[in-house]
């Protein structure tokens, strides 16, 4: 008799890079060579001065055992962790009680689901969004309350809208700016209005700032913890995923309120024996070293967005610049409209080789939608809109 998974786990909806990632297999094995924007897996090498600080990790004595919290490694990323947020946001921070080490921001968010919901809580979560939000909620059994990010709004929450009882039964929201898929950015101002709606109706507020060294228009994105009164009720998570191109490292962290923290510490402590050391003094590397690995990668993806978005404008299908990350969020060409994304994306990777994601693997509300992660070279994107330019020339 098969093995029925658990109920929470039916909830899942599919995840949205494997559906892409078979698509992919499929017309790879057919001989088309594809274009991958699909996935946000930056393209380059971290930083030298990380890589090197992993390799001499390597022969430090003790360097394979568990990592424990009160080692001199771990207490050094700890107060790498703080200074690096004094340094961006002149937050400060008690890297004792005010800073988690996670083993990737994902990981953090999914946990902090667990560590907090009951079945009966509501978890208010913006749509659309990384899907971890909306899938660590499921996991944990809680409820789903979808906050809909709309264009006009500037794809922030209208958070005057949400129903009394609804706030009353919320036990956690997420926000997360610069947004992922949207690539939509917030200011200080908004974090104080979120600050001032939840600072009296008991609810863990999470801010998933991953982009925060990708904007366009200044150096960084605010951090909700600059809000006064924020800590009172929120954490934030960052990962060095993306700023030191360091995604398949795993770690990130969370830091904020010190009791929400001690219970997502609580809940890892049953399933991680955290984070291996080395990747633990290549992270204090990164954090501590030269940072102008960052400003050379953010320039980067700007320009890769310029020549995708003056492109994809220029043959007809008329897409906005992103403030920020280094995703493109774009509406189906209008010749394609009629069509869900899922359908869409499986009909453009079928006819041209080129791969993105569908918005509603971001949730409900980015039907309509699609998302390029700038993470291949000008050559590629040049060729992808060489391709993209004969398809929307197609009559359908």
């Amino acid at each position: 008799m098969p093995m029925e998974e658990a109920h929470r786990m039916m909830r899942l909806p599919p995840y949205l890079f494997t559906v892409v990632d078979g698509w992919k297999k499929e017309v790879k094995a057919a001989g088309v060579d594809v274009i991958d924007f699909s996935m946000g897996n930056p393209d380059f090498d971290p930083p030298a001065h990380v890589t090197r600080a992993l390799k001499e990790a390597m022969s430090m004595p003790g360097i394979h055992r568990y990592s424990k919290r009160d080692d001199v490694i771990e207490k050094t990323l700890r107060k790498a962790i703080a200074d690096w947020y004094m340094g961006r946001f002149k937050v400060e921070l008690d890297p004792e009680t005010e800073v988690l080490p996670l083993i990737g921001s994902k990981e953090g968010i999914a946990h902090l689901a667990l560590a907090y919901m009951n079945n009966n809580d509501l978890a208010l979560v913006p749509s659309p969004a990384y899907p971890v939000h909306f899938n660590g909620i499921i996991m944990a059994g809680g409820i789903l309350y979808n906050l809909p990010l709309k264009e006009e709004n500037d794809y922030l929450p209208e958070l005057h809208s949400i129903p009394r009882e609804t706030t009353r039964l919320s036990k956690l929201m997420f926000l997360s700016y610069p947004h992922n898929p949207t690539a939509a950015t917030c200011d200080l101002d908004f974090y104080e209005k979120v600050v001032h709606f939840a600072h009296d109706k008991n609810i863990i507020v999470a801010s998933d700032i991953a982009y925060s060294d990708f904007v366009f228009n200044k150096r960084t994105a605010p951090s909700m913890l600059q809000a006064k009164g924020a800590r009172k009720f929120c954490v934030e998570f960052h990962t060095l995923s993306k700023s030191y191109s360091m995604a398949g490292w795993r770690l990130g962290f969370a830091v904020g309120n010190k009791e929400i923290l001690a219970g997502l510490n609580k809940t890892k402590s049953y399933v991680d024996f955290g984070i291996f050391r080395g990747v633990q003094v290549a992270a204090t590397a990164a954090l501590t070293g030269p940072q102008a690995y960052v400003s050379k990668i953010r320039n980067i993806y700007k320009h890769r967005i310029d020549l995708l978005v003056d492109g994809l404008n220029k043959i007809g299908w008329v897409t906005p610049k992103p403030k920020a990350t280094f995703y493109v969020w774009t509406k189906l060409p209008d010749p394609y409209r009629a069509l869900s994304c899922m359908e869409f994306t499986e009909l453009l990777m079928r006819q041209t080789g080129i791969a993105v994601a569908p918005g509603t693997g971001f949730g409900e509300y980015g039907e309509g939608y699609v998302r390029f992660a700038l993470v291949v070279d000008d050559a590629k994107i040049a060729k992808a809109l060489e391709r993209l330019k004969k398809f929307l020339e197609i009559k359908v």
